[in-house]
């Protein structure tokens, strides 16, 4: 029996993991060639720096549908399971994924080409929003409560292991093919070769089973909540709140260190493309590694001293990073990636198992899921874009400095007034 409870573990983590990294992985090769090759392929009659700001706008819009998919998908968690949810929103992002690969270009549809786009990204978005809670709420709830932390890493390593994944996967290309040949086909093929790994992460959560803290709760009230956000909003809104503030600060950063770092390595530091994806290939490997020891120590100190660390640092490391010169050099361009990513990556480890601890079973996935993807909506949708525009109207990325500064304080201050929630018991909240 023990051998078999420690098989149903290993399922599980593995399945969480590889089916969290095949969504985010989608995710990023999108936000990869909203960048680099969209401008081109959707919105060819615009100037170049416009052109950019237009594909960054359909990464933006993927945001703007999580908050609907955190909807659908946690009131769709919190009474079929967490496992269904999971099932239905790889399968969504799969295809949607795939069809990107096929899409006509602007200059064989016209305006139909941008209009499409836009659509596949709404379906994408969608997706995330259940998948990005779900994930981590199954884990949480099936696997012992002294380690939440670590377990939880699990999970959360799938945006970093994604962004390996996608930059390995576009470089590889690049190199193969030639940056134009990427740009005028190439770029379709990460899309595709999607198919094949949503294939074997569907196969692979279909064999995962609920959550126990789910079953139980079934089991006691014989029925599940007839309207859960509904609940959580009405007693549970300090707690959304704690998740959207911390949540907000988390996302901007990400997106300042990944998205718009491929703007800043191009348009501003005048370097290769290759340069910011080689930076982001190496710096997420080592996030992938920090996210888990940083689990494993908010395990030992706590959620809140891991989370002060990381906002703070993650903060100081992007003032380093937005100073860089122009024409710096490609180490010095490695090196404020690997810091910016190594703080980042202690957010997340540290804030994971906070998140999963602050809700009683019943709404747990609607409530984490709608404040968690609004805050991505705030946060991580149009830091970018606003980046992108500061960086446009300034000549340089000092004024990013502030605006992430904004952006992250006012998680700093919650994480400061509140609780620690290490060692709680999820099923008695």
């Amino acid at each position: 029996m023990a051998q078999d409870g420690f098989g149903k573990r290993a399922r599980l983590l593995f399945a969480s993991a590889v089916g969290t990294i095949i969504e985010w992985y989608d995710f990023f090769v999108f936000a990869t060639c909203a960048v680099l090759v969209f401008d081109k392929a959707f919105f060819p009659t615009a100037d170049p720096a416009i052109g950019i700001l237009l594909g960054l706008s359909t990464f933006a819009i993927g945001f703007i549908a999580r908050p609907l998919g955190g909807i659908i998908f946690g009131v769709l968690g919190d009474r079929i399971g967490r496992k269904n949810a999971l099932v239905v929103s790889l399968a969504m992002m799969g295809g949607s994924t795939f069809a990107m690969g096929l899409l006509p270009t602007y200059a064989s549809v016209g305006v139909l080409a941008p209009a499409l786009l836009v659509l596949l990204r709404i379906f994408q978005g969608i997706a995330v929003g259940g998948e990005a809670t779900g994930a981590l709420l199954i884990v949480a709830e099936s696997m012992p409560g002294k380690q939440r932390g670590f377990w939880t890493s699990f999970p959360m390593i799938g945006g970093p292991a994604a962004n390996v994944l996608a930059a390995a996967t576009i470089s590889f290309l690049t190199l193969r093919f030639g940056e134009q040949a990427f740009v005028d086909w190439a770029w379709r093929l990460p899309f595709l070769f999607s198919i094949v790994l949503v294939v074997l992460g569907f196969w692979m959560r279909r064999k995962v089973e609920e959550s126990p803290a789910f079953i139980e709760l079934v089991e006691k009230r014989k029925s599940v909540p007839a309207a859960p956000l509904s609940e959580a909003f009405k007693h549970f809104s300090k707690p959304m709140g704690q998740v959207f503030l911390v949540k907000t600060a988390e996302n901007t950063l990400f997106y300042l260190f990944t998205t718009f770092f491929l703007v800043l390595t191009v348009q501003f530091l005048g370097l290769a493309r290759s340069v910011g994806v080689g930076a982001l290939f190496w710096g997420s490997i080592l996030e992938v590694i920090v996210i888990m020891a940083a689990a494993y120590a908010s395990d030992r100190f706590g959620r809140k001293p891991l989370m002060l660390l990381g906002l703070v640092g993650g903060l100081a490391a992007g003032a380093y990073l937005f100073s860089l010169p122009h024409g710096a050099d490609p180490r010095l361009v490695l090196q404020a990636t690997l810091l910016t990513l190594t703080f980042h990556g202690i957010i997340v480890g540290s804030m994971a198992p906070f998140f999963t601890e602050l809700f009683p079973t019943h709404v747990r996935y609607s409530a984490m899921s709608i404040s968690y993807q609004v805050a991505s909506v705030v946060g991580g949708s149009v830091a970018p874009l606003i980046a992108t525009l500061l960086l446009n109207a300034t000549g340089t990325p000092h004024a990013v400095i502030i605006y992430a500064a904004v952006m992250v304080i006012p998680g700093i201050i919650c994480v400061l007034l509140s609780k620690e929630t290490r060692g709680a018991d999820l099923t008695a909240i």
